[in-house]
């Protein structure tokens, strides 16, 4: 067996999911399933989803397709009860059935009490995952679990080498060049201009480039990609920068995701007219005077009327109510207690039994209607919405407990260079450094943005490196972004690798802008999927700004967001400040003064694009203008547009 077996346990319970009831069996089977040499496995996926059957049905799809477990195991739903649709879920996303299995648990499980035959599970497959219903107990998940524990490993094994043995087919199709594939299918035809027009890139099937990174005599000597201005850049970057797909999250995680659904409500709110104040439930049409008080209505509870009146309120008659309490039928009005006096009471002042309402009530008075928040029916939420606390509140006023969001886009950050050193790789090297771009990146794309994130490591100059760290990353994330190795040195191979031995296009190779100049954006189809890669200078600031200019746009975009770009507002500038011959983004703190309408913007000093400092405490870059011969710098007071990049 290659490595441990990626297991997922998926819990359906109304009861657990609401937090009613502890997950025993979940937990259980997540212990076994850990601690068990014959599964040789772990647990990577626990969830809790209600016997709700559309909700079963995305995640197990979300566990198959996006996550690529190598075993699903639902414990819960497989019973008699009306909302027990474990099955019937599971039999609307599998492929092939696994009887077999479902009859040697039923067979074991007889063996311990007949009450076994009376649950419903079904095995199957689905893609290259083996999913399997087991009971909602603790004690019979187990004992079916262990049941076919011997031969479970044995089952992965061999959906595991079915998807070998289709990638090897894949490879050695990529293998035989596009020439020859075309030959093969076509009588002979070379690819010639065809190749062109339908992209017949392969991807390296070994180790070795075929960049060839002995000739650095003859290595350009001017940069064969014109200049993109930044907006044509972002244009570019945001073209190619495509949704991923959706996935079912728990409400409570979904903060600052983006709808991929519309939600409506399955009640009104309220469901009930309540009262919107403390005080009494009355008729109108008694008008002000002397009232029976019959009993109290509290939140949370049916009015506490008895049977007095066949459950009706009636003329002279008035209810204690609550805020937020349900009307009594027949009640069309609140009288706060402040506009009431108390007649009678009883039992050392512990009831209430007549009270004189001082003003003549109107109809509706401190009511809510049922619906008046929201109706039956209504949508609440549009799709693109970005779920913020409030739209959370909304979700769970509703009870959309399961939403579905467009998926996050993952990323793999690799840094580049023979100088570089990881962190904590001891005292430094001779002649290196140690490697800031890959923490700092890590942290603005996956601590502060949210998106998840791989250390795809530190990369030597050399192709054969290269090709290496790239094919991993590119394996496992959905955008790599690389840093270092994209100028004009003769060691700057990534342009030529990517193109070469993954057949990407580059679609700009320098932005004019400071810092940030040879900023390469590139694409390519690898494994049947779209991925971006973005090359980003090896100067720490050039990393970071060229990051929130151009990833962090391309990233919400693939979230669905609908507003990707980067905030700008207006800044008055605090210093004279000199102009660069190309648009420059320069580092500043921001901040507001006493009757000032827009903040100053105060320069974090040298700019230099190596120098880190400059970035450490900026909260804004100002955008400014190219030098020209009638300006060559902008005075104090000046108003310039500031990007904003950390808090205000």
């Amino acid at each position: 067996m290659d490595s441990l077996f990626r297991f997922g346990v998926l819990t359906v319970s109304d009861s657990c999911y609401s937090k009613k009831a502890l997950d025993h069996s979940g937990d259980n089977l997540e212990l076994f399933i850990n601690q068990s040499r014959s599964l040789n496995g772990k647990v990577v996926l626990r969830y809790c989803v209600p016997d709700e059957e559309k909700s079963i049905e995305n995640i197990l799809i979300d566990w198959t397709d996006n996550h690529r477990l190598d075993v699903i195991i639902t414990t819960g739903g497989t019973g008699f009860a009306s909302r027990d649709v474990t099955p019937e879920a599971t039999r609307n996303v599998i492929h092939k059935e696994a009887n077999g299995l479902s009859m040697a648990m039923f067979n074991y499980s007889m063996q311990k009490t007949p009450f076994a035959m009376l649950s419903r599970g079904v095995c199957g497959i689905r893609g290259r995952t083996l999913i399997m219903n087991l009971p909602g107990s603790k004690k019979g998940s187990q004992e079916c679990l262990e049941s076919v524990v011997a031969v479970i490993p044995h089952a992965v094994d061999l959906l595991r080498e079915e998807t070998r043995n289709i990638e090897k087919i894949h490879m050695e199709i990529q293998s035989l060049g596009h020439d020859e594939l075309v030959r093969s299918s076509s009588g002979g035809h070379s690819c010639g201009r065809h190749r062109e027009e339908h992209h017949c890139h392969k991807h390296p099937t070994h180790e070795r480039s075929s960049v060839d990174d002995l000739k650095v005599a003859r290595r350009p000597r001017n940069s064969p990609y014109p200049l993109q201005s930044v907006a044509q850049a972002q244009e570019i970057v945001l073209k190619h920068a495509d949704l991923l797909g959706t996935e079912v999250v728990d409400f409570r995680e979904a903060i600052d995701r983006v709808l991929a659904e519309d939600i409506y409500a399955k009640d009104p709110l309220p469901p009930f007219p309540a009262s919107i104040k403390d005080g009494y439930a009355v008729l109108s049409s008694d008008g002000a005077g002397r009232r029976i008080v019959i009993g109290d209505s509290i939140a949370g509870q049916k009015p506490g009327m008895g049977d007095h009146g066949g459950g009706y309120l009636m003329p002279g008659e008035c209810l204690r109510i609550n805020t937020g309490a349900p009307l009594p039928p027949g009640a069309d009005s609140v009288v706060q207690v402040e506009d009431t006096n108390l007649v009678r009471e009883a039992d050392g002042g512990r009831i209430e039994l007549e009270v004189d309402i001082l003003w003549a009530p109107v109809v509706g008075q401190d009511v809510r209607p049922v619906g008046s928040d929201i109706a039956i029916g209504e949508r609440v939420l549009m799709k693109g919405t970005v779920l913020g606390p409030s739209e959370l509140g909304l979700l769970a006023t509703v009870g959309a407990t399961c939403v579905l969001v467009f998926r996050l886009p993952i990323v793999a950050i690799l840094s580049t260079g023979n100088e570089l050193q990881e962190p904590w790789d001891g005292p430094l090297h001779p002649g290196c450094i140690r490697d800031s771009n890959k923490t700092s990146l890590m942290a603005l794309i996956g601590n502060k943005n949210g998106f998840p994130i791989l250390d795809a490591g530190i990369a030597q100059d050399s192709p054969d490196t290269l090709v290496r760290h790239l094919h991993s990353a590119l394996a496992a994330a959905d955008a790599v972004v690389c840093t270092g190795g994209v100028s004009m040195g003769d060691r700057d191979y990534m342009k030529d690798v990517l193109q070469a031995d993954f057949g990407a296009k580059v679609h700009f190779g320098r932005v004019l802008m400071k810092p940030g100049k040879p900023t390469t954006f590139a694409t390519c189809e690898f494994e049947g999927k779209n991925k971006l890669i973005f090359g980003l200078p090896g100067n720490p600031v050039s990393a970071m700004v060229t990051c929130n200019l151009f990833i962090l746009p391309a990233l919400r975009k693939m979230t669905g967001h609908p507003s990707p770009m980067c905030t700008v507002i207006r800044a008055t500038i605090e210093k004279d400040i000199k102009l660069d011959p190309r648009p420059e983004f320069h580092r500043v703190v921001l901040s507001w003064k006493t009757g000032k309408s827009i903040p100053v913007a105060r320069s974090t000093g040298n700019q230099i694009s190596s120098r880190l400092l400059s970035l450490a405490s900026a909260n804004g870059l100002l955008i400014l203008p190219p030098r020209t011969d009638d300006k060559n710098y902008l005075p104090a007071g000046s108003e310039v547009d500031a990007m904003v990049v950390g808090q205000l």
